[in-house]
């Protein structure tokens, strides 16, 4: 696959140090596009497609080693942060929480209509 993106004088050659880096680098590109991530316009229509392009033409950065290591571990701090957060929402919080949801849901029982009335 490498050997073949040389051939096409519109991607950088020799960026990637292996097909591996690159299928991954795509298949997460891919993923934030289908997760309504913005991208460029593109020629192209499926999102796998626009993700392999966009990463071959140099448009998407991207981190390893250590650098990927440290960030893998901050956004995992980030997410546990945001659990402990609101595992700590208690009664108040809570109350507060349902009575600003309960604007936009109606969760009241409805009325039963009986089909036949005498």
């Amino acid at each position: 696959m490498i050997d073949m993106l040389r051939l096409l004088p519109q991607y950088t050659a020799g960026e990637f140090d292996s097909r591996h880096r690159l299928a991954i680098i795509t298949a997460q590109r891919a993923k934030h596009i289908v997760q309504g991530s913005r991208h460029a316009a593109s020629r192209f229509t499926k999102e796998t497609t626009i993700a392999l392009d966009e990463v071959l033409r140099g448009q998407i950065t991207y981190l390893v080693g250590q650098e990927a290591r440290d960030a893998m571990k901050e956004a995992k701090r980030g997410k546990e942060g945001e659990m402990e957060r609101i595992a700590l929402m208690t009664g108040d919080d809570a109350k507060e929480i349902k009575k600003e949801l309960s604007v936009y849901v109606d969760d009241s029982p409805k009325p039963v209509v009986g089909e036949s009335e005498e």
